[in-house]
C-alpha cells in the first residue's frame, strides 16, 4: 500500500460550515448568479451518469408551470455503494441546503428525499434534522418544505423516472424519454432530481465558489468524489478523492498487493483487469487520456483468490432479480445470460457460445428501456473479455 491515500480531500465530511450563513450569503445573489456559479464549477451528477448539474437546474428553471419539485435521490441501491447514507447521517444540512437553494432557483416550494427502504433506520434522526432546517428556512423567509418518501427496496427505483412512478403510487417502472424530468417529472411537473452527493457538492460550491471546486480533479472531471471502497483491501471505507486518478494509482493505495481486478461503478459498472490499470482513469469521458470510467462511488477490489466467474454469476443473479420485467431485452436477456455462462461452465456449450452471449449484451445495450438492462453489458463484457479462461475452466 502506498504511503499516502492519494490526495484525500474531506470537503464533504470534515469541512464544517454553518448552513444558515451559506443560505444567507447565497440568497443575496440572483438565481442567474447561482446557476452560473454551478455551471462554471463543472459539477456533474455524482450518481454515475454525469449530467451537468448547473444545466439541469437551468433547464428546469426556464419551464413555466404552476408547481415544480426538487427531489433528492437517496435510493442508494448499487452494490458496493454506501456513501450517501453517511452523508445523510453526518452532514444532512449540506444536502438540505442544496435542495432549498435549488428550489429557490427553479421556483419550487416542495422537496422530497426519496430514501431507500433499507435505510429506514435513518428516518427518525433525519426528520429531526429536517425540522431544524425548516426553522432556519422560516427565519430567512425561504418558502421551501422538505418531506421524506420511503422506498421499498427496489433497485429499479434508483432510475429517476421509475422513482417518480413509485412516488405517485404506481409500480416502479421506467418511463419513455423524452420528455425529461426538467419538463415532465414528478406528477408531470418540472422536476430537478439529484443524488445525495451531488447536492452536498452544491453546498461546497455555494460556500466557496466555483474556483475552489474546479481546482480539484482534471479537465472534464472537475472536483472531488466520494468512493465506497470494499473487497480485498486492508483499508475499506469511504474516501473523498480527486477525480482523474488512474486505477493504478488507486490500487497502489488501496490494494492488498495482489489486486487482479477492480470493479468500477458497482454491478452496473466496468471490471478493469490488472493489465489496464495504468491506462484507465476514474472520471467522465472527455479529454482525459486513455480510458475514462465514471462511477457512482462503488470501487470493489478483487485479488487472485477470487473467481471472476462467480463474480459475474453473482451480478447476473442480481440483475435477474431486480429487473422490473417491463421490457423484453432486460427481462429475458438477463435470464439468458446467466443460463448461458452456466451452460459454458458445465461444458454443455462450447467456448464459442460466449460470442453469442456478448452479441446479446450489445442488443440489450441498444434496446433495453432503461439503464438497468443497458448496463448489464458493462460488467458482462468487461469480465468475459478479460477473464475468458475463468468462464470456461
Amino acid at each position: 500500500m502506498g504511503k499516502n491515500i492519494l490526495k484525500r480531500i474531506d470537503l464533504i465530511f470534515k469541512d464544517e460550515a454553518d448552513c444558515k450563513s451559506v443560505l444567507k450569503k447565497s440568497l443575496q445573489k440572483t438565481n442567474d448568479e447561482l446557476i452560473n456559479e454551478l455551471i462554471a464549477s463543472g459539477l456533474k451528477g455524482r450518481g454515475g451518469a454525469g449530467f451537468p448539474t448547473g444545466l439541469k437546474w437551468k433547464l428546469t428553471s426556464e419551464q413555466k408551470a404552476d408547481s415544480k419539485y426538487v427531489i433528492c435521490n437517496a435510493d442508494e441501491g448499487e452494490p458496493g455503494t454506501f456513501k450517501d447514507r453517511e452523508i445523510l447521517t453526518q452532514v444532512p444540512y449540506k444536502v438540505l441546503t442544496g435542495m432549498a437553494l435549488c428550489g429557490r432557483i427553479i421556483g419550487a416550494k416542495q422537496g422530497f428525499i426519496y430514501l431507500r427502504g433499507e435505510y429506514k433506520y435513518l428516518l427518525k434522526d433525519l426528520n429531526v434534522e429536517i425540522e431544524n432546517f425548516q426553522a432556519i428556512c422560516q427565519e430567512l423567509k425561504l418558502n421551501f418544505k422538505v418531506d421524506v418518501f420511503m422506498g421499498y427496496g427496489a433497485y429499479i427505483c434508483g432510475e429517476e423516472s421509475a422513482l417518480f412512478e413509485s412516488m405517485e403510487g404506481k409500480r416502479g417502472e421506467p418511463r419513455n424519454k423524452p420528455p425529461y424530468p426538467s419538463e415532465h417529472g414528478y406528477l408531470g411537473k418540472p422536476t430537478v432530481i439529484n443524488n445525495v452527493e451531488t447536492l452536498a457538492h452544491t453546498f461546497t460550491i455555494f460556500q466557496y465558489g466555483a474556483g475552489k471546486f474546479k481546482d480539484l480533479g482534471v479537465q472534464d472531471s472537475y472536483g472531488s468524489k466520494l468512493f465506497s471502497i470494499s473487497g480485498d483491501t486492508p483499508i475499506p471505507g469511504i474516501y473523498e478523492l480527486e477525480l482523474g486518478m488512474t486505477v493504478e494509482d488507486f490500487v497502489n493505495d488501496f490494494g492488498d498487493g495482489d489486486t487482479k481486478a477492480v470493479q468500477v461503478g458497482g454491478a452496473s459498472g466496468f471490471c478493469v483487469p490488472r493489465k489496464k490499470f495504468r491506462e484507465t482513469r476514474i472520471g467522465y469521458q472527455g479529454k482525459l487520456t486513455g480510458i475514462s470510467l465514471p462511477t457512482g462511488g462503488s470501487m470493489m477490489l478483487f485479488n487472485s483468490s477470487r473467481s471472476m466467474y462467480n463474480l459475474l454469476s453473482n451480478y447476473l443473479e442480481f440483475f435477474t432479480e431486480e429487473s422490473c420485467g417491463q421490457c423484453t431485452p432486460c427481462r429475458v436477456g438477463t435470464q439468458q445470460l446467466i443460463e448461458g455462462i452456466r451452460a459454458v461452465k458445465r461444458g454443455d456449450k462450447n467456448a464459442a457460445y460466449l460470442e453469442k452471449l456478448l452479441a446479446l449484451t450489445e442488443t440489450m445495450k441498444g434496446t433495453a428501456k432503461c439503464g438497468l438492462g443497458q448496463s448489464v453489458a458493462n460488467s458482462f463484457q468487461s469480465i468475459v473479455e478479460n477473464f475468458r479462461e475463468e468462464m470456461i475452466f
